[in-house]
């Protein structure tokens, strides 16, 4: 007896993972655009990068599933609460979080989202994947499209983290100055 191929309506179990760790991360990812506490949306950000690592990880890219973590959950992710805590961001509810404007960034964002699967679904109608080849997601492969293609804008996006904290730090720095310059003024009164 020969086995049944697989099918659409006979899905594998990686297949049925790969759903039902996409729906999670998709929920996770909604909850972190539409809390309204900072650091409770940057925790929902690790969720959702890690269920992408697990998405990786079932694609059997094991190398990106792995610099996912290490670069994205271990270190913007750190960065962004690091710099969360230097800005002095309020913990809890923040009402400058919310600026009324939810329809129409409703809009924005579903018009950017067809638009996005618009422009891939054309980009790649008529691509074919070469299985004969080193596989995709293997760390030759990668490494090749990395060290050919987007060096550049992986040193340019460090560039902008390494801002992005020295920012942080200095907007900190004001605000501790002023608030000890406006207390010793207090004091000599």
């Amino acid at each position: 007896m020969s086995l049944a191929a697989h099918g659409f309506l006979s899905p594998s179990g990686v297949e049925i993972a790969f759903l039902l760790v996409g729906l999670v991360t998709f929920g996770a990812a909604l909850v972190t655009v539409t809390t309204k506490q900072l650091v409770h949306a940057a925790l929902w950000l690790v969720v959702t990068l890690g269920g992408l690592a697990v998405e990786y990880l079932l694609l059997t890219a094991e190398f990106i599933a792995w610099v996912q973590v290490l670069i994205y959950l271990g270190s913007v992710v750190v960065l962004l609460l690091f710099g969360l805590m230097l800005t002095k961001a309020p913990v809890g509810r923040s009402p400058d979080a919310d600026s009324g404007n939810r329809p129409v960034a409703l809009a924005v964002a579903v018009a950017a989202a067809v638009s996005l699967v618009w422009v891939v679904v054309d980009a790649f109608r008529t691509t074919w994947i070469d299985l004969d080849g080193p596989a995709q997601g293997s760390t030759e492969v990668t490494g090749h499209f990395l060290f050919r293609n987007w060096v550049l804008p992986f040193e340019a996006l460090s560039v902008l983290l390494l801002a992005a904290l020295v920012g942080a730090i200095v907007l900190s720095r004001k605000r501790a100055t002023a608030t000890r310059n406006s207390r010793s003024g207090k004091e000599q009164r």
